[in-house]
């Protein structure tokens, strides 16, 4: 269909052979050209005026695309605006949580995330200006003597949210057999009330988002959050296999920066059972002449290392300043 060719396009995946095809077992024609038009934000009169289609349509119409995490909403200036889906990362986690949404679409987004997201993630780096999302760690792991801030708290995140919800980890959910825990995906104020309001969550308590965040870190899951010092999105746990965040990792730019922190092994205290190893992501981890060791290149300071080590022997420690995006 040559308006999902263009909507593909309008989100950066012109050449994608497999984008299009994502549109186009989503949406009809119609519905295509509201996509296309709701870009600049657009209000439902503005839209039907740019599509020809009547202002009763347009409301049945965004609302379904706003089910199907492809339109969303915007209030400016005391209005109700609409634009579209503006990126693959945003596509791939709103559209794979749809209720209902097929096995074949799944399977479609899949493909993509093993044949194209590395290249899309790599090209569309060079033209941010910073890593995208950002390690969190393990605060029980953490030498006393450290700071913790707020934003590298995941506890304090929790305790500062004014609204919370979960919902299935959009990565899991497309591999589809990744085998760790799927309502894990946390929301932070905004992003809770996005969810909320499109029934694709479940609205959290402070202690029942605290159990998630004790369950993840028993199942070696990476805390990662948006790399901003005020933090209004999401709290992904994040698996090694399957999370989309792992595959833009080579070159000068990463996808994801590090914590603040680096893993530390005492020597006194390691007891050389390799338990650290299979939970490091980054690979940063060796044992040699039953002695734990880490390469500082490769740590990120997730601190998932901490949580599995019998002897206490692994800490993380302070050892740069936080780099944020912008806002």
């Amino acid at each position: 269909m040559k308006l999902c060719r263009q909507l593909a396009e309008a989100i950066g995946a012109g050449e994608s052979p497999l984008i299009p095809k994502i549109f186009e077992a989503l949406i009809n024609d119609d519905e295509a050209r509201v996509l296309l038009a709701a870009a600049p934000p657009a209000t439902t009169e503005e839209l039907a005026k740019k599509t020809r289609l009547s202002a009763d349509t347009i409301k049945a119409m965004t609302k379904s695309l706003f089910n199907k995490g492809l339109i969303f909403k915007a209030q400016k200036g005391g209005e109700l605006k609409f634009y579209r889906v503006k990126n693959i990362p945003q596509m791939h986690d709103s559209t794979s949580l749809t209720p209902g949404i097929s096995r074949e679409i799944l399977d479609i987004w899949k493909e993509y995330m093993s044949k194209e997201w590395p290249e899309y993630g790599r090209i569309a780096m060079e033209f941010m200006p910073g890593s995208i999302m950002r390690v969190v760690p393990v605060n029980e792991g953490i030498k006393p003597e450290s700071r913790i801030l707020a934003y590298d708290d995941v506890v304090k995140i929790i305790e500062n949210a004014k609204t919370l919800s979960v919902t299935k980890c959009s990565c899991r959910v497309i591999d589809g057999a990744c085998g760790k825990p799927l309502e894990v995906c946390m929301q932070v104020d905004r992003a809770a009330e996005y969810n909320i309001e499109r029934g694709t969550e479940r609205t959290l308590s402070k202690s029942e988002a605290m159990e998630i965040v004790k369950k993840c870190e028993e199942e070696g899951l990476v805390h990662v959050v948006d790399n901003r010092q005020v933090v209004g999105h999401v709290i992904c746990n994040c698996c090694k296999d399957c999370c989309l965040n792992w595959s833009i990792m080579k070159g000068q730019k990463k996808w994801v920066a590090p914590s603040r922190f680096e893993a530390v092994v005492d020597s006194d205290l390691c007891a050389g059972c390799e338990a650290c190893l299979e939970r490091c992501f980054y690979d940063a981890l060796a044992v040699k002449d039953d002695l734990a060791s880490v390469n500082a290149e490769k740590c990120l300071g997730g601190g998932v290392c901490t949580v599995s080590c019998p002897t206490e022997a692994i800490k993380l420690k302070e050892v740069r300043a936080a780099d944020f995006v912008p806002i």
